[in-house]
């Protein structure tokens, strides 16, 4: 059985296995999601320019999924061996079903994720979400939208977030950005799309 610890109070769950990948298995993980991963800058929309980010993502699924999100949208490719092998894994520990996965390569500290949700209307209303966690160890906030209690948790590498139930619904989340960290962090968040 995984270690695991629940995060949230109400309001939807937010399970973390922090070491859901051992160390040996970690660092081979991470060369070759760095190595094969289809990496593109990450690119937003805002006030009508489109802006091109430091972080880069990847965006694959079992069809190719059209996603978008900061009014860009992405067409999804089908799975590479190791995002298979590790979503098989994901499955088998959760009991959760996904068909796509989103990866950001943040560089360093500085390329973060602000506030959100992962809510968009093509992700299955209330599905689970699953975030693995490779590289540096990065600071993770969630704030509940009503209330604004705030729980900051640490996500070490190796270590696996799973949200569901309400989470997305009553809860925003945020990567926040620190000098601290120099080095870089591989997310990939597996989803169910409709």
């Amino acid at each position: 059985m995984l270690n695991q610890l629940s995060l949230l109070p109400s309001d939807g769950e937010a399970l973390l296995f922090p070491d859901f990948i051992q160390s040996a298995q970690h660092d081979a993980c991470f060369e070759e999601l760095l190595k094969t991963s289809f990496w593109q800058n990450d690119e937003v929309v805002m006030f009508g320019k489109r802006l091109t980010m430091q972080r880069k993502t990847a965006w694959y699924g079992e069809k190719p999924f059209k996603y978008t999100y900061s009014k860009v949208e992405r067409t999804a490719l089908p799975f590479t061996p190791v995002l298979l092998k590790l979503k098989n894994r994901v499955e088998e520990e959760t009991g959760e079903h996904f068909n796509s996965a989103l990866l950001n390569l943040y560089h360093h500290g500085m390329e973060g994720m602000g506030r959100h949700s992962d809510d968009e209307d093509s992700i299955v209303p209330q599905s689970a979400i699953a975030s693995l966690s490779f590289g540096a160890e990065r600071p993770f906030v969630f704030l509940h939208k009503t209330t604004r209690e705030k729980i900051k948790v640490s996500l070490p590498a190796g270590s696996l977030l799973l949200m569901r139930g309400e989470c997305q619904q009553k809860w925003w989340h945020e990567l926040p950005k620190t000098k601290q960290v120099m080095i870089p962090r591989i997310n990939i968040t597996f989803r169910l799309m409709k």
